[in-house]
């Protein structure tokens, strides 16, 4: 192994994983450690991190609050693309990663750090999130990534080393449940959900009821937005974080936004988990009926086109890429005209669309109504529908002459054909 690290920056969340690195990595490499925590709203006492990092032997302890570029930067680009990964993932986790590598980097750099660290497995996501952003900001900086170096093969193992090197940890060999909160989600992997025929028990669930056990009276909100961004509830106006926090606690208590899903990782094996997404998956839902009002059908078509191959760039851990910088843009395009309020009804773990409206509306009654009007003549049908059916029209008249048959007979004629 070598060993020439003079100080490395490790990604700190006070886990299991990134608390037994910090004594891992002074007993082999014999450098400085500098922990990092990114405050994205996992919910830790952060005075207690750093005093946890510190007494595992951190010479230093950065923490950032970064809950609000989080929101902006992370969370409200991806919201506005509409991504989903596999149909059902929101992404909580995927784009936790790229701001906390982000400012990883650059306390590396104000430290003159040589190296760079991170608790990943050598089976996951993220270990691909983290070091394709150092790639993209600083290919310079050397990666450590312990789990794909030491000999510690389990959560298990990993657990009997804390011990012996006394860090204290909350997991346990009876509950072993990996899990990641942020603002966004809280996700759930490992223990007995490694087993996909297994139901996820009520009591991991930490950001929201059953439906079974939510209200039996409806919530009704309404969410506001100015150019795809949310910007009040309810009519009162509130800033990015308490706006998320608030809606968390809203969908929470209906019972939304959960999931459990088996998905294709990255590295090419398939893992089950469990995510909670309540004031998200609010979002989304209110901002895609906006959208359905202000968007012009083939503009629609095309950003939902594109949105599942958003979703994979970020759940790749390719947040600082040139296409994802490009598709951005295309998508900031499309939301100059999404504002408006679009009223909910949370009920139950469902989030149901009750009204919606918008200066920019492309809706007109007069266009859209069943009754007389003087903005469309439906005698001009006619002519569209000759010139749409035009192809299929030529198509049979050649089948026709091809066969010389005197009349028209549907290929399939002979089977309707009566005795």
């Amino acid at each position: 192994m070598d060993k020439k690290v003079r100080k490395v920056v490790v990604a700190y969340s006070g886990g299991l994983d990134t608390s037994i690195i910090i004594p891992w990595l002074k007993e082999n490499y014999g450098c400085e450690v500098i922990a990092y925590t990114a405050d994205i709203g996992q919910g830790d006492n952060m005075e207690e991190l750093k005093e946890k990092a510190l007494k595992t032997g951190a010479s230093k302890v950065y923490v950032d609050d970064l809950r609000e570029e989080f929101i902006r930067e992370y969370i409200y680009p991806t919201l506005k693309a509409h991504a989903i990964y596999e149909g059902q993932y929101l992404l909580g986790t995927s784009f936790a990663r790229p701001i906390s590598a982000k400012h990883q980097v650059l306390v590396a750099e104000k430290e003159g750090a040589d190296a760079l660290a991170h608790g990943c497995t050598g089976k996951g996501n993220d270990q691909v999130r983290f070091e394709l952003t150092y790639k993209a900001l600083n290919p310079k900086l050397r990666v450590i990534a312990p789990w794909r170096e030491w000999g510690i093969r389990s959560r298990e193992e990993a657990i009997r080393y804390a011990k012996e090197k006394n860090v204290p940890i909350t997991a346990t060999l009876t509950k072993i449940y990996s899990h990641d909160q942020n603002l966004w989600h809280l996700s759930s992997e490992g223990g007995e959900l490694e087993d996909p025929w297994q139901a996820p028990p009520e009591s991991m669930f930490g950001l929201t009821v059953s439906p079974e056990a939510a209200p039996d009276r409806p919530t009704i909100i309404t969410v506001d937005f100015e150019n795809g961004e949310p910007t009040a509830l309810n009519g009162e106006k509130l800033p990015p974080v308490k706006l998320l926090a608030a809606l968390n606690k809203l969908g929470g208590e209906n019972g939304i936004g959960r999931v459990d899903m088996v998905e294709n990782r990255l590295v090419g094996i398939k893992s089950r988990g469990v995510y909670e997404t309540p004031g998200g998956t609010i979002l989304y839902a209110a901002h895609r009926e906006l959208e359905s009002l202000v968007l012009s059908g083939q503009l629609l078509r095309m950003k939902e086109s594109l949105a599942p191959r958003y979703a994979e760039l970020i759940y790749n851990g390719q947040w600082f890429t040139p296409l994802r910088q490009a598709l951005d843009a295309f998508i900031q395009k499309t939301q100059e005209k999404v504002t408006g309020t679009v009223r909910l009804k949370l009920y139950k773990g469902n989030v149901i669309v009750q009204g919606r409206k918008s200066p920019y509306s492309l809706y007109r009654e007069d266009y859209a109504t069943f009754g007389e009007d003087d903005v469309y003549n439906q005698h001009d049908a006619e002519g569209f529908i000759n010139l749409f059916g035009l192809p299929l029209k030529v198509k049979a008249l050649i089948d026709i002459e091809g066969t010389g048959a005197s009349e028209y007979r549907h290929p399939d004629y002979s089977k309707f054909k009566r005795d």
